[in-house]
């Protein structure tokens, strides 16, 4: 299914086009048009709508469940403190698997017709078009979804009235990510921190793109070896 010499036509719907563009697909997804109107990616409105999330509907959807399965551990008995512990724990299990899943699964190399269109899908449509507002943060459909498999990970390897309060800590941790992700693009921080957190995420998107892949933190670039060397990002970023 893959064209030999095909272009992508920006004034059509993109997923099932970029397929098409088999070992030249990562070539072209990590040449980053810098606009805030996004492409369309379906014909259809319906899966189109799927794919637009606006920021503030993260905290708004998952901070409750956050609350409520705060909420579980401690009808179980936890007090207050040992709350905080694993909340706490959870939010920097949750740092590691940002990490773990930008670097390992986001930025894997794709070249058959399918293998392109998952992983625009996923997350080349990021890298493509950066500053598309709408597709910063991670639809709550898909969300949901993958909160299954994550529960009974967790549920592995805790105890069943520990496993709320993890789950919740590794959900607000997610939260904060988005939520971050989102202010990193299109925010003007003031302070000094943020400002290098800004600075460190846009390198990733517009110097170098192997390398810088915290989001909510630089820490585990630090850890691994992948953490950008110091340079100015471009002005056009801001």
């Amino acid at each position: 299914m893959v064209a030999h010499g095909f272009t992508v036509d920006l004034n059509k719907p993109l997923v099932f086009q970029v397929g098409h563009l088999g070992e030249d697909y990562q070539e072209w997804v990590h040449q980053p048009i810098v606009s805030k109107e996004g492409p369309r990616f379906f014909k259809s409105d319906f899966w189109e709508f799927l794919t637009r999330t606006a920021w503030w509907a993260i905290p708004t959807i998952w901070l409750p469940v956050v609350c409520w399965f705060i909420s579980m551990s401690y009808r179980m008995g936890h007090t207050p403190s040992e709350l905080s512990l694993m909340v706490v724990f959870g939010i920097f299990v949750w740092t590691l698997l940002e990490y773990t899943l930008h670097r390992f699964l986001f930025h894997i190399k794709t070249s058959s017709y399918w293998g392109n269109t998952i992983h625009y899908l996923l997350h080349g449509c990021h890298h493509k078009h950066p500053m598309d507002s709408l597709r910063l943060v991670f639809p709550p459909a898909a969300t949901a979804i993958l909160l299954f498999p994550f529960w009974n990970l967790i549920k592995l390897f805790a105890t069943p009235s520990t496993t709320p309060a993890l789950v919740g800590g590794g959900l607000l941790g997610y939260v904060m990510y988005d939520v971050t992700h989102h202010y990193l693009h299109h925010g003007q921080p003031s302070g000094q921190m943020a400002r290098n957190l800004k600075k460190y995420h846009l390198s990733h998107h517009f110097r170098i793109q192997t390398l810088g892949f915290g989001i909510t933190s630089s820490l585990w670039d630090r850890v691994f070896g992948t953490f950008p060397p110091p340079s100015k990002v471009a002005e056009k970023t801001r």
